[in-house]
């Protein structure tokens, strides 16, 4: 299960979150902004937030009323087979509510947080309530083989039927199931050596029980024996071929880094990076992750090292700003993969956690200039020649695509964004809006509205996105405000 989200919506919740926080281990404080001033994280709505965590497998902990967290989720709710745990907690500790997620052991959960609240859960399970277990959610160990059945099955057992046990589980002994030997009802405990011989039904639920010993032939057949489509996730063998994650925390604001990259990093035996990009999650980092830090001219060689590293079964991140994808650590990882193949790095699990690039930002704070065709451009000419870079900006001059400038000025590097002006002056009105945008969801972020003709070499750095406009971006007031955008129509006759 990932780490549970504690959303609170007032300061006065906070301490009620710091003791749950306390008890269940790792997961992080989701406050309201303005509202809340101790908070691990801010959020700026509650909607929206509560369904990106509830839509990413996120457990909630709601320190709120129950009816606002089941407003917000109901739209979302569609298989109970997936959905996470959801609960709500009364503000001053006196009522724990699980709401959704009995698959995903909501109602232990509960139980959890009541106790360290000394305080009695709110189950209404009527299954668990009446016979002291949930057999929807077994303990560690079991796996339930055909979970579509269980409704029916527990509907019954509700009515009266009694039910007959093969096998032998501790935890079904000790409950209050209503067993008989002839029971209509049949609950059956199969390992892989016999599970071949059961046989799941509307009558009969089949729990796998796994020890740990079993074949990666027997885990191979597991699957193909339930005739369905969705097998039950194969437990693991043991053996760990190591993990690499390359991930993109966006501009610079933790609200703009996704719950997925958030679970990564929190999750990691080890972070990869340049200083600058470790320093924004460093508040993520607990005490037990190794951070490796290196020089931003090394990529490459950062590269080959966290593979290296994640070869020796260790869980890496390799941390990139904005999107990993997009100039930056993705693209290195898999060229030295390629490049420098090694027999170590085959059977790693890879995965790129994307994020909110320097140019998405940028474009919201001043409205939808990428609103219709837009390209991205580096002026960087330390990985292509500037010849490469200058015909590039021409076609898309030529092209009327709006642009967005990554890398325009450096300490050693001043004359590009020169020269990409003056290539834009043949193609672009001097009226043509831009967006220099720096420092993005850091301090000290200063977003600039002017035109083309305005532009100078002062105006940017490396932490600078330059957005420049087609020649159908428009400047439009509200009020004291200013906006840009470019239409999402295109017509020779505007």
């Amino acid at each position: 299960m990932k780490p549970p989200a504690i959303i609170i919506l007032t300061e006065t919740s906070i301490k009620v979150a710091r003791e749950i926080q306390r008890v269940i281990g790792s997961s992080m404080i989701y406050g309201l902004i303005h509202r809340t001033q101790s908070a691990d994280l801010t959020y700026t709505n509650f909607g929206e937030t509560v369904r990106e965590l509830f839509q990413t497998g996120t457990p909630i902990i709601g320190v709120c009323a129950a009816g606002i967290l089941i407003r917000t989720i109901a739209p979302l709710l569609m298989n109970k087979n997936t959905e996470p745990a959801v609960l709500a907690i009364a503000e001053d500790g006196s009522a724990v509510v699980p709401l959704l997620g009995g698959l995903q052991g909501v109602n232990d959960l509960a139980r959890q947080i009541a106790s360290a609240l000394q305080i009695s859960p709110a189950i209404t399970t009527s299954g668990e309530i009446r016979f002291k277990t949930t057999l929807l959610s077994p303990p560690a160990g079991y796996q339930l083989v055909n979970p579509d059945d269980a409704k029916t099955f527990i509907a019954d057992l509700l009515a009266g039927e009694t039910v007959k046990l093969i096998g032998a589980a501790d935890w079904l002994e000790k409950s209050q199931l209503p067993f008989a030997t002839d029971g209509k009802l049949t609950i059956e405990i199969r390992d892989y050596n016999s599970l071949a011989l059961a046989k799941p039904s509307l009558n009969c639920l089949v729990y796998l029980l796994d020890q740990g010993k079993s074949t990666e032939e027997e885990q191979d057949f597991y699957p193909t024996i339930l005739g369905s489509e969705n097998p039950i996730s194969q437990p693991e063998t043991g053996l760990n071929p190591g993990k690499l994650a390359i991930v993109g925390t966006g501009p610079g604001a933790a609200r703009w880094m996704s719950p997925e990259v958030r679970e990564v990093l929190e999750t990691a035996t080890d972070w990869v990076g340049y200083k600058t990009y470790l320093d924004l999650v460093e508040f993520l980092r607990k005490p037990e992750i190794i951070r490796r830090e290196s020089d931003n001219r090394v990529e490459l060689d950062r590269a080959e090292m966290a593979l290296d590293l994640a070869a020796q079964g260790r869980s890496v991140v390799v941390v990139s700003s904005g999107d990993p994808g997009i100039y930056a650590m993705a693209a290195a990882v898999f060229e030295v993969l390629e490049k420098r193949a090694k027999p170590a790095w085959e059977t790693l699990e890879i995965q790129v956690c994307p994020g909110i690039s320097a140019m998405q930002a940028a474009a919201a704070s001043v409205g939808a200039p990428l609103g219709h065709d837009f390209c991205t451009i580096s002026l960087s000419d330390i990985l292509k020649s500037w010849e490469t870079i200058a015909r590039r900006i021409e076609l898309a001059a030529e092209a009327d695509l709006a642009i967005a400038f990554y890398n325009p000025v450096s300490q050693d590097r001043t004359w590009q964004l020169s020269q990409a002006k003056e290539i834009l002056l043949r193609w672009r009105s001097p009226q043509t809006p831009i967006i220099l945008a720096r420092n993005l969801g850091r301090k000290g972020q200063t977003v600039t509205i002017k035109f083309l003709e305005q532009l100078t070499v002062e105006d940017a750095d490396m932490r600078t996105v330059i957005l420049i406009g087609s020649s159908k971006t428009r400047m439009i007031q509200q009020g004291y405000k200013t906006w840009v955008y470019t239409p999402r129509y295109y017509s020779d006759r505007i």
